[in-house]
C-alpha cells in the first residue's frame, strides 16, 4: 500500500525537488494513458486497469505507486487502486478537469527550455527563440498543431472556470455596456451577460480566436443579440466604447505591449469608465507555488512576466487609471478596480 509521505527533512525535500521532472512526467503519462478516465468510481486492480489503458500490468504500477505517494490516486490494502481528488482531476469529464493544463504544462518543448532557466535569468529574455529559432505563437501554430491544441484546449479550461468567479465578483448593476478586451472565446463575457440580462457587450481580441468563440455569443447563439464580436489587436487598437472594459490575464506579455494595450483602453474609454484588470499574482496570493512557476515559463517562453500587486499598480498608474478596491477573484486571481479620470 503507498501512502502519502509526511513533510520530509530538507535533506530528503531537496532531493525530491530536484526529481521534480519526474512526477511532472508521471502526471503527463497518467493523462496522456487516460489512466483517471478508464478508473472509475470502484478501485481496480492494475490488471484491470492496464487492459483498459493497452499498458503493462508491471510499468503501469510503477506509475501508479509514484503519482499515489504525491496523493494522485491512492493504493488500497489490496493492491488496487482508486481515485482521489486530484486525480479525478485528470479526468476528461470532471466539471473542474484539468487535465489540458496538465498536459500544457507538461509539453515537449517545455522539456528543452527549463534546462536553460539559468540563462534566461541572466539576460532577462526568453531563450525559446535560442532553442526552436522562431517566436514562441509561431512556433506553435506552424510547427506543433497538436501543442497548439492542448494550449488552446487549456486556455478554454481555465477560463470557463473563472469566469464564473469573475461574474459572481463584479457588480455590474447599472453598467449598460461591457468589453472583454484581449478576451479569447469570451467565456467571461458570457458569464457576465448571463447573470445580467439587460447588459450589452464586445469581445476584441484576434481574428482567428474570435472566430471561434462561445457558440452562446456567435450568430444564433442564446446572447448573439447582445453581443458584438470585434476581431482586432488589442496592442494596436481598442476601437470599443463602454461603461466597463474588462481585461483578464494579458498583461504578462513584455512591458511595452503593457503599455501600448493600457493607453488604447484609455485612449477608447470615456472619463467615468471602470477598467478592471485580473491577474495572477506571484506576491499576496495562496496559490505562490503555482503562480511562482507560471512565472518563469513565462520568462523561458515568451520573455512575459506575471505580477506583484506593486508592479501591477504601478502600471495602472503610469497609464492613467485611478486605482481603487483590490480583491481576490479566486485562490489563484486578483482583479484591480480602476477608473478613467475625467
Amino acid at each position: 500500500m503507498t501512502t502519502v509521505d509526511p513533510a520530509p527533512p530538507p535533506p530528503m525535500r531537496l532531493r525530491e525537488l530536484v526529481f521534480g521532472a519526474a512526477c511532472a512526467a508521471a502526471v503527463r503519462a497518467a493523462a496522456r494513458l487516460g489512466v483517471a478516465d478508464a478508473l472509475g468510481d470502484t478501485p481496480m486492480t492494475v490488471e484491470d486497469l492496464a487492459a483498459e489503458v493497452k499498458t503493462e500490468p508491471r510499468t503501469l504500477r510503477r506509475l501508479l505507486r509514484a503519482l499515489s505517494c504525491q496523493g494522485v490516486f491512492t493504493e488500497q490494502p489490496d493492491g488496487a487502486f482508486a481515485h482521489t481528488e486530484m486525480s479525478r482531476l485528470l479526468r476528461e469529464d470532471d466539471p473542474h478537469s484539468l487535465r489540458y493544463i496538465a498536459l500544457w504544462c507538461t509539453e515537449p518543448w517545455t522539456w528543452d527550455v527549463w534546462p536553460k532557466l539559468d540563462e534566461a535569468v541572466r539576460s532577462g529574455r526568453n531563450v525559446f527563440e535560442d532553442v526552436y529559432e522562431r517566436e514562441f505563437f509561431s512556433y506553435l501554430n506552424e510547427e506543433a498543431p497538436e501543442s497548439a491544441h492542448v494550449f488552446n484546449r487549456a486556455m478554454t479550461t481555465s477560463s470557463r472556470q473563472s469566469a464564473e468567479d469573475v461574474a459572481e465578483l463584479l457588480d455590474l448593476r447599472g453598467a449598460a455596456s461591457v468589453a472583454d478586451i484581449g478576451g479569447g472565446q469570451g467565456h467571461v463575457l458570457a458569464s457576465l451577460l448571463e447573470k445580467h440580462p439587460a447588459l450589452h457587450g464586445t469581445l476584441l481580441d484576434l481574428p482567428a480566436v474570435v472566430g471561434n468563440a462561445d457558440p452562446r455569443l456567435r450568430e444564433g447563439g442564446s446572447l448573439a443579440p447582445r453581443v458584438r464580436i470585434q476581431p482586432g489587436d488589442c496592442r494596436e487598437d481598442v476601437p470599443v466604447q463602454a461603461d466597463v472594459y474588462v481585461i483578464k490575464n494579458i498583461l504578462e506579455w513584455d512591458d511595452d505591449s503593457t503599455r501600448r494595450l493600457l493607453a488604447n483602453v484609455r485612449k477608447a474609454a470615456r472619463p467615468g469608465a471602470r477598467v478592471v484588470v485580473i491577474e495572477n499574482l506571484v506576491d499576496d496570493t495562496p496559490s505562490m507555488r503555482f503562480t511562482t512557476a507560471m512565472d518563469l515559463l513565462l520568462l523561458l517562453n515568451v520573455g512575459g512576466a506575471k505580477h506583484t500587486r506593486q508592479s501591477m499598480v504601478e502600471r495602472l498608474t503610469d497609464a492613467g487609471l485611478v486605482i481603487g478596491e483590490i480583491r481576490p477573484v479566486n485562490a489563484y486571481l486578483h482583479a484591480f478596480e480602476c477608473t478613467v479620470p475625467a
